[in-house]
């Protein structure tokens, strides 16, 4: 069971407990069964059943509305923290609270059992008798005295008559010798009182001491004890019946016992009208601690609120700022009071510290900015160079690699990260040894990159000595090489042709002269005659090829573009080498989508021608067992972007091992025959159309001519207005 779903059973139980508690404590104090309810130790064990549970309802219901008020602020720093505060205020309010109550109410119910125990009341009823017991002996007295004195005075009367001294002084007699106060002989005709003699009398008079209840009680035979008066015994006696003559008498009782008599029935009084009233003045105790434990635990549970809210709104605006600080707002703050307290401490010491995270950052962002200036300038530099950067440290590791030099070493950026030197390019160890040992060098590398190899010019140089690492700068001088050599051959080959050409007619015109004039008169060795002249024609017309192919590659004239259709050229190419090797098949695809193609028709003819008389070559010298069919294709299409490309493949002996990075450089051949100009001046042709030559091995043997096209720079040589349709039809062989 969750703890979400466990507090409201727990209150909705707590509810029930204290209801059934406090029916149960009802009918056990209603209930004269149940004697052990009625005793202090079972009162407060009454009491603590039902404060219990209502206190720990109290509880819950102060952390409810606690919880109400938090989910009103969800997301608010510091709102379980209340909850947790106000339940432990609550909790340590509650047990200290019940012990009070518990050890108040043992307390006042044991005291008043003691004020009211029996041994108590045994004191009070002791002392109430003393004092009844003194009144009591008093009146036995006085009735002993008055009966014997009645007799007495019936004799006086009898021997003296009532109204004589002698019957006066016998009466006085009498009054002395029983140590009586007052004395009084009278006799009674109907309510009217005729008193005889009368000794020590004063004050209220007879008729009003004597009542008509003690006068009733007299007439029969027996002495009457009056009960009129509070400081003397009173009786009255009948002496003569027929008469109806009585005697008075009353003696005077001590004012302090009487007092005390009459205190200690008070007190008696008292005692039982408290005694009766103890029961309900014990349950009236009882529920007054009831209430106060309750109001005391209210004012705890508000208290553990407002404390909870002093220390947890700080705590949650301090919370909030971290937050905002944590986000990246530096310029938060938490707002500060004059309180000389931890939490304003904390508080002001959090501002502080955010001011100075704030000036460290500004100066951190500005110092990052300029950094990024400068990396972004020499990044600028790096990419507008063509040369590669690499930076290494002194372990050889690579730290940073440029563009330039991931593309001219043909890896990417992240492989050559994380490897030294010596991994991504080998050939490099030379130059870093010497580095390494006199602080910088240079020189020209050759790398193998699959087929192709490249020339790279390499510097190296120590940063500090070569303690913080060293930088590499290389580029790729392959083409230049080339360039280098094409021009050099180019000035031999215009030489040569120069040197070579002006003989060579008047050789080839001697020769068919004397074959003319001698041919037919040499008739021993004419045979042979003809056959040398013959050679030497022959011989002067493949020189005069050769010449004209050094003329050609020496003084390639400028391109004239125009608008041509490349389906046209395509096809006479093709149709040239299909009569010279019939038995190749021949294929030609042309894109549909393919524009208008703007160069000069004469050199891409003869690119063509020569691309294809390369092919035928290369099919015939791996077709001469008859086991293979010949094929050559031709494709051309649309590149991206905005390139045309124009492929001859074919199945022939394929691109020799060595040397691939310098078959178009001019009179490299692997042909016994070739004089290494073709390939050269078809180079030379695609760069002078802006285009690209590349050599590939094709898929299955064989090799592939790609010849790639810029369009767009094409367009910006047109020199004469287009005669054919932007499209041209397609023609598939």
């Amino acid at each position: 069971m969750s703890r979400v779903d466990l507090y409201p059973r727990l209150e909705i139980a707590l509810g029930l407990i204290a209801v059934a508690v406090g029916c149960a404590s009802y009918f056990a104090l209603t209930d004269t069964f149940f004697t052990a309810a009625n005793t202090p130790s079972g009162r407060t064990i009454l009491l603590v059943a039902n404060l219990v549970p209502l206190m720990a309802l109290l509880v819950l219901i102060g952390r409810r509305f606690v919880i109400l008020r938090v989910n009103r602020r969800r997301g608010l720093a510091g709102a379980r923290m209340h909850v947790r505060m106000v339940a432990l205020f609550s909790a340590i309010a509650a047990i200290p609270t019940l012990l009070v109550v518990v050890f108040a109410s043992l307390l006042f119910q044991f005291g008043t059992q003691f004020w009211f125990s029996d041994n108590a009341r045994t004191v009070l009823q002791n002392a109430e008798q003393v004092a009844h017991s003194y009144v009591a002996e008093n009146r036995q007295r006085i009735v002993a005295d008055i009966e014997a004195m009645g007799t007495d005075v019936y004799e006086y009367a009898n021997s003296y008559g009532v109204d004589s001294a002698g019957f006066a002084d016998g009466l006085a007699f009498q009054v002395a010798a029983r140590n009586l106060t007052e004395a009084s002989v009278f006799t009674l005709n109907g309510e009217d009182y005729h008193i005889y003699a009368s000794v020590g009398m004063t004050g209220t008079p007879l008729a009003q001491r004597i009542l008509p209840t003690d006068i009733a009680r007299a007439r029969s035979g027996r002495a009457s004890v009056l009960a009129t008066a509070s400081d003397r015994v009173e009786a009255i006696v009948r002496i003569d019946p027929l008469l109806e003559r009585y005697v008075y008498v009353s003696r005077s009782v001590d004012p302090a016992v009487l007092q005390s008599a009459q205190r200690a029935e008070g007190a008696m009084n008292e005692y039982d009208a408290l005694l009766a009233r103890s029961k309900s003045l014990q349950w009236q105790f009882n529920l007054a601690l009831f209430v106060i434990a309750l109001l005391i635990l209210a004012a705890a549970i508000l208290s553990a609120l407002w404390l909870a809210n002093r220390l947890v709104a700080p705590i949650g605006r301090l919370v909030r700022a971290a937050e905002k600080v944590g986000a990246g707002d530096l310029a938060a703050r938490v707002p500060v009071r004059n309180s000389p307290d931890e939490v304003g401490t904390l508080a002001r010491t959090f501002n502080r510290m955010t001011r100075q995270l704030q000036a460290q950052t500004s100066a951190l962002v500005s110092a990052n900015e300029q950094l990024d200036a400068r990396r972004q300038f020499t990044e600028a530099v790096l990419s507008s160079v063509s040369a590669g950067v690499i930076s290494i440290d002194e372990d050889g590791h690579i730290r940073l690699v440029s563009h330039s030099a991931a593309d001219l070493l043909e890896m990417s950026e992240d492989a050559l990260g994380g490897m030294t030197i010596e991994e991504a390019v080998p050939e490099f160890s030379v130059l870093l040894e010497e580095t390494r040992t006199s602080g910088q060098a240079s020189g020209q590398v050759r790398i193998a990159r699959g087929n192709d190899v490249q020339t790279l010019l390499v510097r190296m140089g120590g940063v500090s000595g070569g303690s913080q690492g060293y930088v590499i700068t290389f580029d790729d001088i392959t083409q230049q090489l080339a360039d280098q050599r094409r021009a050099a051959w180019a000035d031999v080959a215009r030489r040569i042709a120069h040197e070579i050409k002006n003989p060579l007619t008047p050789i080839q015109l001697s020769a068919e002269r004397l074959q003319r004039r001698y041919g037919n008169k040499i008739e021993e060795g004419g045979d042979t005659f003809r056959s040398l002249t013959e050679t030497i024609v022959r011989q002067v017309g493949d020189l005069r090829q050769m010449v004209d192919e050094f003329s050609s590659f020496a003084r390639m004239p400028k391109p004239v573009f125009r608008t041509e259709s490349l389906l046209d050229i395509a096809r006479q190419a093709i149709f040239l080498q299909e009569v010279a090797h019939s038995d190749f098949d021949y294929e030609m695809e042309i894109a549909p989508d393919l524009p208008a193609f703007i160069c000069d028709r004469r050199q891409i003819a003869q690119a063509l021608t020569n691309l294809l008389k390369n092919a035928a070559e290369s099919v015939a010298a791996r077709c001469k067992d008859g086991d293979v069919q010949g094929r050559i294709r031709l494709t051309a299409r649309l590149g991206e972007p905005e390139t045309l490309v124009v492929t001859v493949t074919d199945n022939g002996i394929g691109l020799p091992a060595n040397q691939r990075d310098r078959l178009t450089e001019p009179y490299v051949t692997t042909r016994v025959k070739g004089t290494g100009l073709g390939l050269a001046i078809v180079k030379k042709i695609v760069e002078e159309h802006d285009g690209v030559l590349d050599l590939r091995d094709a898929e299955g043997g064989g090799a592939s001519a790609v010849m790639s096209f810029d369009l767009a720079a094409l367009q910006a040589h047109i020199t004469q207005e287009p005669g054919i349709p932007e499209k041209v039809a397609v023609q598939q062989r």
